[in-house]
């Protein structure tokens, strides 16, 4: 039955590898490479949002062959403004991560 109260917010909507008919809902400015579940937790707890539930085992339905995560979120605003508060919060990570990677080679 459909929870009207959550959201589900899937880690391939921030995936920059992805066009937007393989899941990707933001521009590629707004998103990055290939994010993990653990990313994705961190940058929506930092964005001001308490995590429901988590799930890494799962198969996002436009990628049935790949192993995605999503994460549940309490609906508070539309989820177009949770998406962009979050993708706030994961881009200003990722260049202190490409960092990391150029300096370690």
């Amino acid at each position: 039955m459909k929870d009207y109260e959550h959201v589900v917010i899937w880690l391939d909507y921030f995936n920059k590898t992805l066009p937007r008919a393989k899941g990707r809902k933001l521009e590629k400015e707004k998103c990055v490479f290939d994010p993990s579940l653990k990313e994705l937790t961190e940058a929506a707890q930092a964005a001001g949002f308490e995590i429901t539930e988590t799930d890494e085992k799962v198969r996002f339905p436009k990628r049935p062959y790949v192993r995605s995560g999503y994460i549940v979120l309490p609906k508070g605003s539309t989820k177009t403004n949770i998406l962009n508060k979050i993708s706030q919060k994961l881009v200003s990570k990722e260049p202190s991560k490409q960092n990391k990677i150029k300096s370690s080679s």
